[in-house]
């Protein structure tokens, strides 16, 4: 299968995946107890004053249409204003982006940084107490909730020793607890792929071969091997992408970090419809995309795939 192929395979089950999350996020924010004009105006508006801003809202009309109406717009490239202050809702959602680019690409940087070397020295110390000890360590990342980590982290690090700041954006070394906290379970999954990979690497014929030409144990281990178990952590890690986007929902609610996830957190607890429907479709979105990227690697990597 070539890559073109892959690509627009990927693409035209994009647009069912989409529509299938557009749709069940509409219906279960509409189904969920809570009214926006509540959030606006507040439980003790005047009946009145509730039915004039349930019309300026839309939200008076059958909820089918107002479904209909909506999915027109997101095809027109209209996302909608948002129900609390009028504001376009795609502006806002690039106005927060960045931020979470920031933190997904350091997160993602250090998950890297600590994967490789520890799922090297897992396997170049397969049965042994190191092994045991990297993969109880990778074990304990996996396991660990990021709701939990945070603030834990915080307490050590922030209020027991002052190094850091507890929460916000913008002081020296804001980013390096919610990046710890966001980065480690993904260093613990590709640690453990990468350990696999790399024992499954050095079990082949060609790596025995390699040996029997003499071949140093250094060169068999970061140049032949390493290629090989590239290829399922590199996948993994692709993704894992659209997961990062996810977890940082937890992340950045927890360390008040003004990305996308704690606006969609902050919309989703005023009723903010097309925020929230705004934010969840942008996160499906990478989703779609780290998918499509894991296949475009794999095919680039792998020459087995491309047969």
């Amino acid at each position: 299968m070539n890559l073109a192929t892959v690509i627009l395979l990927r693409l035209l089950q994009a647009v069912p995946t989409l529509l299938g999350v557009v749709t069940l996020v509409f219906f279960l924010l509409h189904l969920v107890p809570g009214d926006p004009v509540d959030a606006l105006l507040g439980e003790m508006a005047l009946a009145a004053d509730r039915e004039a801003m349930r019309h300026a809202l839309h939200l008076d009309v059958p909820i089918l249409q107002q479904y209909t109406h909506y999915l027109y717009g997101l095809m027109s490239g209209d996302w909608g204003l948002s129900i609390i202050d009028q504001r376009d809702v795609l502006t806002r959602i690039l106005e927060r982006l960045p931020a979470t680019a920031e933190l997904a690409a350091v997160s993602l940087l250090l998950a890297v940084s600590l994967a490789f070397p520890l799922g090297y020295w897992a396997a170049k110390h397969a049965g042994k107490v190191q092994d045991t000890a990297a993969m109880s360590f990778s074990l304990l990342g996996v396991s660990i909730p990021n709701f939990w980590l945070g603030p834990m982290l915080m307490l050590v690090f922030s209020v027991g020793l002052g190094w850091l700041p507890v929460s916000g954006m913008g002081q020296s070394g804001s980013l390096v607890l919610p990046a710890i906290t966001l980065g480690t379970a993904l260093a613990a999954m590709l640690s453990r792929m990468a350990r696999s990979s790399w024992l499954e690497a050095m079990s082949m014929d060609s790596i025995r071969t390699a040996r029997a030409f003499g071949v140093s144990e250094r060169s068999i281990w970061w140049r032949h091997a390493a290629r090989i178990a590239a290829i399922p952590v590199i996948t993994m890690f692709a993704l894992q992408l659209g997961a990062v986007l996810g977890g940082a929902v937890i992340t950045e609610t927890v360390f008040d970090w003004p990305g996308l996830g704690l606006l969609t957190i902050e919309a989703i607890q005023r009723r903010d419809y097309p925020l929230v429907q705004g934010c969840v479709l942008i996160i499906a979105v990478f989703y779609v995309l780290a998918n499509l990227l894991a296949d475009i690697l794999g095919l680039l990597l792998d020459a087995r795939q491309r047969q």
